[in-house]
């Protein structure tokens, strides 16, 4: 066995937070092997190629807006679901483009989405108390005793439901879906009933006029007919991602292929822990994320673990503060990063400092506090000199009510209408474009 391997293993003697309690170890371990004999979900090349765009986005070159849900599940690896978060995903970048003037840099939270963190193992309800759920890589959402037992061969159901997502999700963009004389097509649905429908209708009239222009000078590059999408996930349950490492035939390298990118979370940073391990250890670009309590020590130990050799493109710094508090701690953590030459993108995670609970007893989020802690993310790199680099949501393609406000206004007694999320609420796709026309101004501003 290579060296290459023995250390991709390291991290099993390390501490490994919200990991889930197996019943049966020698089931998981037939799932692992059988996991590892599997085709790549990506390729090492596509890896690299990201963590090019990665390194054009920490030189302050282009801008990654990355979204999808919160948890997918398996039930929602359809041809429509995957259809609609995509097309959602595509007004915002032609938005970002257009109005922002800037080159974006597309990453779906998709494709592997399926393991969440959970601030308590157990959830009780009616004095019965079970294991949290997990995700539909881990367990069933049902509040049912079956339902809740970590099972491991979803482990590998996770992998059959990314791969029929990630496929869809390439016939989408390669085929034709992806167009740029698309913008009007996307839109139809929803454009007359809804403020951000409207607003993005007249952008994509611009936009046709634009093509229209270069296609009569003669102009119809490649460019306009596809574009390139990336996928990414939170590399939570560790067996699954190490189950998918392989040893890239081109370098002798390991790559995680499971996903182009993946992320370690804010419950999993820890410095001794076996994410971090496992994470220093993989070539893929990767993301880490920050929550208000980080100091700039840790920013900089975290960089010396997973980024000694300064390569640009390999590590994204995604703060999520809270609307309330990244104006007061953000700028020390950027500063103090910055002054080390540290090449770092810098993305803002608008949602996860923002929850609450409605009287309804719904977990929310208010879309003023995800515009507002983005305006401050701008603010604080605006005043440092730094590169604002994307934003990463919670978002669907379907017309959910589970964040409140918006141009269609959607107050706290709506939430009961259309609250579908297996976990936390998402913007629907009016909120998502009006977030993306803020975004843009912000960026041009």
């Amino acid at each position: 066995m290579s060296s290459n391997l023995v250390d991709l293993d390291s991290w099993r003697a390390l501490p490994a937070a919200q990991q889930p309690d197996w019943p049966d170890r020698g089931e998981l371990d037939k799932v692992v092997a059988e996991l590892g004999g599997l085709p790549p979900l990506v390729f090492a090349g596509e890896c690299d190629q990201l963590k090019e765009q990665m390194a054009a986005v920490a030189r302050g070159e282009a801008f990654v807006l990355q979204g999808g849900d919160c948890a997918e599940t398996f039930a929602g690896a359809t041809a429509d679901n995957v259809r609609q978060k995509l097309k959602t995903l595509l007004q915002m970048a032609i938005v970002l483009t257009y109005a922002g003037r800037v080159p974006v840099v597309k990453i779906g939270r998709v494709a592997g989405q399926f393991a969440k963190p959970r601030s308590k193992g157990t959830e009780t309800r009616g004095g019965v108390e079970l294991p949290a759920y997990r995700g539909d890589m881990v367990n069933g959402f049902d509040f049912t005793e079956e339902a809740r037992r970590p099972d491991p061969w979803r482990l590998l159901k996770a992998y059959h439901s990314s791969a029929v997502t990630l496929n869809l999700a390439r016939a989408f963009t390669k085929g034709g879906y992806a167009d740029l004389r698309q913008v009007h097509a996307w839109n139809q649905d929803f454009v007359a009933e809804s403020p951000a429908g409207r607003r993005y209708e007249q952008l994509a009239r611009e936009i046709d006029q634009a093509l229209a222009f270069m296609r009569a000078c003669g102009a119809d590059p490649e460019e306009f007919h596809t574009v390139e999408f990336y996928s990414s996930h939170e590399a939570l349950i560790l067996d699954y991602d190490r189950a998918l490492t392989r040893i890239d035939s081109r370098t002798g390298l390991p790559y995680d292929v499971s996903a182009h990118m993946v992320w370690i979370g804010e419950r999993t940073r820890q410095l001794d822990g076996a994410h971090v391990d496992f994470f220093s250890r993989i070539r893929n670009p990767i993301g880490v994320k920050l929550g208000p309590t980080t100091s700039p020590d840790e920013a900089l130990a975290l960089i010396d673990k997973l980024n000694p050799a300064n390569e640009p493109g390999r590590l994204t710094f995604i703060t999520r503060m809270g609307a309330s508090k990244i104006r007061e701690h953000l700028p020390a953590l950027v500063k103090e990063v910055t002054a080390t030459g540290a090449r770092v993108a810098w993305i803002c995670d608008p949602m996860h400092g923002n929850t609450f609970e409605a009287p309804s007893g719904h977990k929310t989020r208010r879309l003023d506090d995800v515009l507002d802690e983005v305006a401050g993310f701008f603010e604080v790199h605006r005043s440092l000199g730094t590169h604002p680099g994307g934003i990463h949501i919670e978002f669907t393609g379907d017309d959910v009510t589970e964040c409140v406000g918006g141009g269609f206004e959607i107050g706290e007694t709506d939430l009961a209408t259309r609250y579908e999320t297996a976990c936390d609420p998402r913007l629907n796709r009016g909120q998502s474009l009006d977030l993306a026309f803020r975004v843009a101004e912000l960026y041009r501003g």
